[in-house]
């Protein structure tokens, strides 16, 4: 047992295919989830106790939905920062409007998010965060502009976990590679033999998988991680421990 029943937890982007084997994940250990998305109406089934509409592009609405969730919940035992949004590849993609969009998506609005929730869960003396991040935020894999965001957040956490490690407070970040959700279906129908280009790379031979990604997550919120602070887990197939295809090419002459 993950000792999270009853606990309060709190996923942002819990609509989206990480955040709903998020909310799953959680449900099933008796949590109590309190999701987050900037939509009502979710683009994966959810079924949480309490789902908190904003936007993390509006301060105005961070703020909001940090009033809402502190009066009607107290402080969350849980945190887990998992929405994130990119769609600028490469260099050649990077504009001023994706620069500011994709940082105070992925970086700004979740720090904000954060620091609205921490002195409560600071007067507590409890709690663990959990930042979805990336291998992005490692090696390169394209999306330069989140992926220093995803840099940013890894800062972000070790500094939470330093600084607030003597008032209880945790915090780690888990960092998927490629992960099979519905946000590969359009690519897929249109290339088919993608799929298996892509999973080449990885030492596994696959994509990870949602449930994947939300049992690491469980793991590093729940108190059998007690002894964990400040750490980047990648789940990402061994895309981080070494270039396969260098080792292909290079040595086996394939």
């Amino acid at each position: 047992m993950t000792g999270l029943k009853g606990k309060k937890v709190i996923i942002t982007g819990a609509g989206g295919g990480i955040g709903s084997a998020l909310v799953a994940a959680f449900k099933a250990e008796g949590a109590v989830v309190i999701a987050c998305d900037r939509n009502a109406r979710t683009d994966e089934p959810i079924a949480p106790d309490h789902l908190e509409v904003f936007d993390l592009l509006n301060p105005r609405s961070i703020s909001k939905a940090v009033e809402d969730i502190l009066s009607s919940f107290g402080a969350p035992d849980c945190l887990i920062n998992n929405a994130g949004w990119t769609r600028a590849e490469l260099m050649e993609d990077v504009t001023p409007e994706v620069i500011d969009r994709e940082l105070q998506l992925n970086l700004n609005g979740v720090m904000h998010f954060t620091q609205g929730l921490l002195p409560a869960m600071v007067e507590r003396k409890v709690g663990s965060i959990v930042f979805i991040s990336s291998v992005n935020a490692i090696l390169h894999f394209g999306n330069p502009v989140y992926a220093a965001a995803k840099a940013g957040i890894e800062g972000f956490s070790r500094a939470i976990a330093v600084e607030y490690g003597a008032h209880g407070i945790r915090s780690n970040s888990v960092c998927p590679g490629s992960t099979r959700t519905h946000a590969w279906d359009h690519r897929l129908e249109a290339e088919p033999q993608l799929l298996p280009r892509v999973t080449r790379l990885y030492p596994l031979q696959r994509l990870v998988t949602p449930e994947e990604v939300a049992n690491a997550v469980l793991f590093l919120a729940s108190p059998l991680s007690s002894g964990i602070t400040g750490v980047s887990l990648p789940v990402d197939a061994g895309a981080t421990a070494g270039f396969l295809p260098f080792i292909d090419t290079v040595l086996k002459g394939i």
